[in-house]
């Protein structure tokens, strides 16, 4: 074996009924390391979790095992990479944790300056829709979030089954929507597994709980679907024994098994779908003029 290999970079090979641990050599490590790089050239920004699935293929030259301890190993890696600069940070999601900041500005100038870059047009001021976009973890809404900010959607990461609180206020935002001539559509993207299935199920029940009698509302599941799965090939493993809910789930598969450029795809397909023609290009082109117009303000309120 040659030295430098990693403790977190070893294989489990079985013989006669028992576990040996193969390290990885330096030269398999480095070979992880490039395929690691490589996918997240071709797609960024990504999740820790969706890379790994891109590591389990089993036709890399060096694949890691569906597991915990696969998962640990192309975490560690990522890890360095970013700390070795080999990787910019920015090409990793994460929206688990975050700060919380107050921001304050030396004047009314100031305020303007900094915020004119913030200035958003109204996307759906002509549409008759009103679209949100639910998730089961804040892995994925990190990968999304992007498509969100640009397309000017709603994004709520449940993180599993989602509280009461946040679904009341989620139907309150809806049905103020409906009283403005708005129709509803979710889209929804979670694991498929036992638990998974339920989620959805349970969030659309928990916010029409809260909805106005008459809330035109769409509530669509747009992964992960068994059709995905066998389309795209997905990576699943076995479910647990014992578990007895949804039952005709035979395979798990989780979200962070799609691709993440083929998601973003999906998820801004069917967005765009419901904006006006062109709805995009021309409010680009109003917002860069109300933020010329704010920039203008804040230089006169500076030479004052």
């Amino acid at each position: 074996m040659l030295p430098g290999a990693a403790t977190m970079a070893d294989k489990d090979i079985y013989r006669a009924g028992t576990i040996k641990r193969e390290r990885r050599t330096a030269a398999q490590i480095e070979q992880l390391d490039r395929q690691i790089i490589e996918v997240l050239q071709d797609d960024h920004p990504q999740s820790v979790r969706h890379v790994f699935y891109r590591m389990t293929d089993p036709r890399l030259p060096e694949p890691v095992e569906k597991s915990d301890r696969g998962y640990r190993q192309v975490q560690d890696r990522v890890k360095k990479l970013r700390r070795n600069e080999r990787i910019p940070y920015g090409w990793i999601a994460d929206a688990t944790r975050r700060g919380y900041h107050t921001y304050t500005y030396a004047d009314g100038g100031d305020f303007l300056s900094r915020v004119a870059g913030l200035y958003r047009g109204d996307l759906w001021a002509d549409s008759e829709f009103y679209i949100e976009v639910w998730c089961e973890s804040r892995s994925i809404a990190g990968v999304i979030q992007n498509e969100c900010d640009e397309l000017a959607v709603s994004l709520y990461p449940c993180g599993g089954f989602a509280s009461i609180t946040l679904a009341y206020e989620a139907a309150k935002a809806i049905n103020w929507q409906w009283r403005q001539g708005k129709s509803c559509v979710i889209f929804y993207i979670g694991d498929y597994d036992p638990a998974g299935v339920l989620i959805d199920t349970a969030l659309e029940r928990e916010l029409r709980e809260h909805l106005d009698d008459d809330v035109d509302l769409e509530f669509i599941r747009l992964g992960v679907t068994p059709e995905q799965i066998t389309y795209y090939d997905l990576p699943g493993k076995p479910r647990k024994e014992g578990d007895r809910r949804a039952l005709h789930v035979k395979e798990t598969v989780e979200a962070e098994a799609m691709p993440a450029q083929v998601l973003r795809d999906l998820l801004r397909d069917e967005i765009e779908a419901y904006l006006p023609v062109d709805a995009l290009e021309v409010v680009k082109v109003a917002e860069e003029s109300e933020r010329a117009w704010l920039r203008e303000m804040a230089a006169l309120r500076a030479a004052e």
